[in-house]
């Protein structure tokens, strides 16, 4: 499957180094990363970086990272050799604590904070609005608003909602920024790859390219008592108590797919993790309750991987159905075939997937069984030409949203760097 992606048109940028005048390039400094238990929120800053460097090849680039432990750090410097990358953590009033932090927040022009389920930054923001700079967000989802908020929200240049209900929400809120729109999840941007670590991963599995299913579950609430290794709070422990009790009839449906695909395709299931605390959940639900005649058609992703493994995994897979967002995501940008099973207890992130296009490919998990999801499924690779011409669509749709976003971006960043307002100001 293939998409022909549209590309940024050429435009006078104000910030040319060849051309002789006095202004310097902007720096812009991004707040992303905000932690390494789960390759969607890996995938978010890679997506981000990549479509600066593509529509502002001009600016310097500064990410001040949340996390980027268990070797993130060295994917991102490795994929992303021009930008600089800090780690040091926020004072509790969100500003910098050391020197180095400090001398590129003194320096930047321009601050934008990533993608996430909703301002994870949000006293960093706060800290960098009190000085008077200006700052957009990128790639959010809202779903609770505060008088605090909202006038936080209207002293942005833009604000763009990776979700048409978060802008929708926005809206009712009374948020007036500049520019306030939809733009995908940055995920959809994330391109790096690791090629080699797929190909021997699936050769020692016995995975065959074009032949296999990827499988991701969660449970309602995640666990991050767990994920943590700390005592749970007394929310903890019931937001886990409602995992609990729907836990056997969520993965049900799973099972009923992975059977399904197994006995009718004769191809085998990639059960793998997206958060690290579903490695072992996927075994103790999917994987050691398949009936004999499938288990042997089942390989058990039982390390936990980074998003450039990931996507060259999902590259190489025919389909995937997954209950987590973000491996759908890193699957579309990939080119592969993704059914989205939608969570009562997420946010409304899963609205992406209607507003891209794909509304057949999502499905509400308490008003869907697994017999639903098979027909869905089988059908999207029984009919290989309407499944392409389907993902081409959607990816067409992403890309013609990532260069209207990023165009107002780029204005509103080298504008400021110019010293003048942006349209609309």
């Amino acid at each position: 499957m293939s998409a022909t992606l549209v590309t940024p048109p050429p435009v006078a940028r104000l910030c040319n180094p060849a051309a002789n005048h006095p202004l310097r390039c902007p720096h812009v400094l991004v707040r992303s990363s905000w932690q390494t238990v789960n390759i969607g929120d890996i995938g978010h800053t890679p997506g981000l970086l990549r479509l600066l460097e593509t529509h502002l090849p001009h600016a310097r680039i500064t990410l001040w990272a949340g996390d980027v432990s268990g070797g993130v750090g060295d994917m991102l410097r490795r994929d992303f050799p021009a930008v600089e990358i800090l780690d040091d953590r926020a004072a509790p009033d969100g500003f910098p604590t050391t020197d180095v932090v400090r001398h590129a927040w003194d320096e930047a022009d321009f601050f934008i904070h990533g993608s996430g389920p909703y301002i994870v930054a949000r006293h960093i923001l706060e800290a960098w609005a009190s000085t008077g700079r200006p700052y957009g967000v990128y790639g959010v989802t809202l779903e609770s608003f505060d008088p605090e908020l909202v006038a936080l929200l209207d002293g942005a240049d833009f604000v763009f909602c990776r979700d048409t209900v978060s802008l929708r929400a926005a809206r009712a809120a009374g948020v007036r920024t500049r520019r306030l729109e939809f733009a995908p999840d940055a995920a959809f941007a994330a391109d790096d790859r690791d090629d080699a670590a797929a190909d021997a991963f699936l050769s020692a599995h016995g995975l065959e390219a074009g032949r296999f299913l990827c499988v991701i579950s969660r449970l309602r609430h995640t666990p991050y008592f767990r994920i943590r290794n700390r005592p749970a709070t007394p929310r903890e422990l019931g937001l886990a108590a409602i995992s609990d009790t729907h836990k056997e009839s969520d993965h049900e449906r799973l099972r009923i797919v992975m059977i399904r695909w197994i006995r009718e395709t004769g191809m085998k299931v990639l059960v793998c993790p997206e958060m690290t605390y579903e490695i072992e959940l996927t075994k103790e639900q999917l994987v050691d309750r398949m009936p004999p005649d499938a288990r042997p058609h089942v390989v058990w992703r039982g390390t936990y991987w980074h998003p450039d493994e990931a996507t060259s995994v999902y590259a190489r897979a025919l389909a995937m159905v997954s209950m987590e967002m973000h491996s759908p995501i890193l699957a579309c940008a990939a080119d592969t075939p993704a059914i989205y099973l939608r969570l009562p207890t997420d946010t409304c992130k899963g609205q992406m997937w209607r507003d891209i296009g794909l509304p057949e490919w999502m499905f509400e998990i308490g008003e869907c069984d697994g017999d639903a999801i098979s027909e869905t499924l089988l059908q999207l690779v029984a009919e290989p030409r309407r499944t392409a011409m389907r993902m081409a669509h959607a990816r067409q749709r992403v890309a013609f949203l990532q260069v209207h976003s990023m165009g107002i971006v780029r204005e509103c960043v080298e504008r400021r760097a110019a010293g003048t307002a942006p349209r609309g100001a």
